[in-house]
């Protein structure tokens, strides 16, 4: 479960990422919906970097060595 919310997460961040892009072609600067978009994604990063680490902390994920 803790994992498909990841992937929900990461899945957010790009399509914020890909509709600042969108409005920084299509507005030419002029409106403030590519600054809204970046911002969500910034925010949208630091819930995934907090939910990343209570998932960690609590169990619900582990890390793994490169060479297992």
């Amino acid at each position: 479960m803790i994992k498909l919310l990841i992937i929900l997460v990461l899945v957010a961040i790009v399509a914020s990422l890909g509709s600042g892009l969108f409005h920084l072609v299509q507005d030419e600067g002029k409106s403030k919906r590519m600054v809204n978009a970046l911002t969500l994604r910034i925010a949208l990063s630091v819930l995934l970097f907090v939910l990343l680490f209570v998932a960690w902390k609590s169990g619900l994920i582990a890390p793994h060595g490169v060479d297992r």
